[in-house]
């Protein structure tokens, strides 16, 4: 058996004192699960470069210390800000808890609790079995048609009274030739210690077209993990911006499947790192069938002392020809202190395809910095100037129109930041 810092024996205490459901099988089944296969660490290929140790020290001392949930109470504030500012049908995870008074139930989507349903839910990696044992209860969506507002997904946490850990799990399918728009939204507040791990399944059925937006905005300091699971139908579509923005130690994983022909995955990101952040952003597509095609591109920003990393994956297995698969990431270093560790990669075993991958890493243009000071404008100004318009494009791509200014608002305020941060 893998040995594992996990406190087992604690959270098997957590796991009994949740509620006696339709979950307490899966529960069980994740913790047994988590107790032989244990946390991923840096020994593992796609973990060298991020070490969970102090996800798994936040978690130790909630356990130690009853594993209690905070009440939602003092989210409210918070809830109905976020919720102003982006006008879509919003479900609301609250501290691990699910919250619906905000949904307001829209014909064309469906929601049920997974405590309400005996349909059981994918574990397949250790953090998903994490996230399995602890859940209090997941969502479950059907999208059967077009809507007037986006779906809202907002995973939302506090902590005040000691460390926390929170679990979120929501599964999403698109019926055959929807049109849907989708907010996912994770954010934190609160001066204690805290981890979130999140998972979310995404089914995009036959020539349904989905525009994703992700938005992470966490509290200096916090932790989260993240993944994000697509699979594509026949003719299915998916355009998707991510944006992080927060946290101090954050992985996110993308994993997307076509798994029939005509479909097409065009998803980027852009990261905005400063002091004392991790930001790790691994992606996987599965090219399983052709023809399809799926193209990524990231952009980071970082500034101080920190460290992010890209790794983007593609594998077109064999028989899938027809696939277009294309990667890059491009990334601004403003300090001499910052580490960006980028790794493409394409697996190709098929023979009629066209695949591209690139990155660079570089600081800001001298030519362009002295043209801008050559015309009165300052260092400090003219970096804005550049590290803006680095940006813009991915800004400006969010695929859901709603959610614009609110993206846009955030990032300025977080390059103001960084921007302040560099001695200039």
């Amino acid at each position: 058996m893998k040995q594992s810092a996990l406190s087992i024996d604690d959270l098997r205490e957590a796991v009994m004192r949740l509620p006696d459901d339709s979950l307490t099988a899966t529960r069980e089944a994740a913790l047994a699960s988590l107790d032989e296969q244990g946390f991923p660490s840096i020994r593992d290929e796609d973990w060298k470069y991020t070490d969970l140790s102090s996800a798994i020290d936040v978690s130790n001392r909630w356990l130690a210390q009853g594993a209690k949930t905070e009440s939602t109470d003092a989210l409210r504030k918070s809830i109905k800000a976020i919720t102003a500012s982006i006008d879509a049908h919003w479900l609301i995870v609250a501290n691990g808890i699910v919250d619906l008074t905000c949904f307001g139930e829209p014909a064309d989507i469906e929601v049920e609790k997974f405590s309400d349903s005996a349909t059981p839910f994918v574990m397949d990696r250790p953090l998903a079995d994490l996230n399995a044992a602890l859940l209090h209860d997941g969502l479950r969506v059907q999208v059967h048609g077009a809507t007037e507002k986006p779906l809202g997904v907002l995973l939302i946490d506090e902590t005040s009274g000691g460390a926390g850990v929170t679990q979120a799990n929501v599964d999403i399918e698109v019926a055959p030739g929807c049109d849907a728009e989708i907010i996912e939204y994770q954010v934190s507040s609160g001066s204690e210690d805290h981890y979130a791990n999140s998972v979310i399944a995404l089914q995009i059925d036959q020539a349904a077209h989905v525009s994703y937006v992700r938005i992470q905005n966490r509290r200096a300091g916090h932790i989260q993990t993240a993944r994000l699971s697509v699979a594509l139908s026949a003719d299915a579509r998916l355009n998707m911006a991510s944006y992080d923005l927060g946290g101090g130690l954050v992985r996110n994983d993308v994993d997307i499947d076509i798994n029939e022909a005509g479909a097409d995955a065009t998803f980027n990101g852009l990261f905005l790192a400063g002091d004392g952040q991790h930001i790790d952003n691994h992606t996987r597509v599965e090219h399983r069938v052709g023809p399809a095609s799926s193209s990524q591109e990231y952009r980071g920003i970082l500034n101080g002392r920190c460290r992010c990393v890209w790794n983007g994956k593609a594998i077109v297995h064999k028989g899938a020809d027809g696939t277009d698969a294309n990667q890059a990431n491009h990334n601004l270093l403003l300090s001499d202190h910052a580490e960006i560790d980028a790794k493409p990669e394409l697996e190709i075993y098929a023979d009629d395809v066209k695949c591209s991958h690139g990155t660079t890493v570089g600081q800001l243009d001298e030519t362009a910095l002295f043209y801008l000071r050559s015309r009165g404008i300052n260092k400090r100004q003219a970096t804005q100037i550049l590290t803006h318009a680095f940006a813009a494009d991915l800004v400006a791509r969010a695929p859901v129109a709603t959610a614009k200014d609110a993206i846009t608002a955030l990032v300025e305020k977080r390059l103001g930041e960084l921007i302040k941060e560099e001695d200039l």
